[in-house]
């Protein structure tokens, strides 16, 4: 089984969206993941539009890149430039994958969105 990782600094929305959408698309087909360079708590308003599109990673906890370093993964997408230039490397024959993605949330307080 595949095994995929979505990387970002804090591990706090995009990576963890990008995680549910995953999931919610292949099922138990691949085994999905994310972390962050300098994870921080899974940010409210991204749980609330997963919530609107009827995903809930409202029990996704912001986990650190390291922990993720010997566990064998085939492919690790990076969601932010920021991650993309400190994303270690992973051991073995791993897909490296890049996009590109502004912080949905940057300029918003939790206030904004709940």
């Amino acid at each position: 089984m595949k095994k995929v990782l979505f990387l970002c600094t804090g591990n706090a929305c995009r990576s963890q969206m990008a995680e549910g959408i995953l999931r919610d698309m292949v099922g138990d087909r691949f085994q999905v993941f994310s972390a962050g360079t300098h994870p921080m708590r899974v940010h409210p308003a991204g749980i609330k539009v997963m919530a609107e599109w009827g995903i809930d990673i409202s029990l996704h906890t912001s986990d650190l890149v390291d922990d993720y370093l010997g566990a064998g993964m085939d492919i690790v997408i990076t969601v932010c430039d920021n991650a993309n230039q400190l994303c270690p490397t992973f051991p073995g024959d791993v897909e490296r994958i890049h996009w590109s993605i502004v912080d949905p949330f940057v300029n918003w307080s939790d206030e904004d969105y709940l």
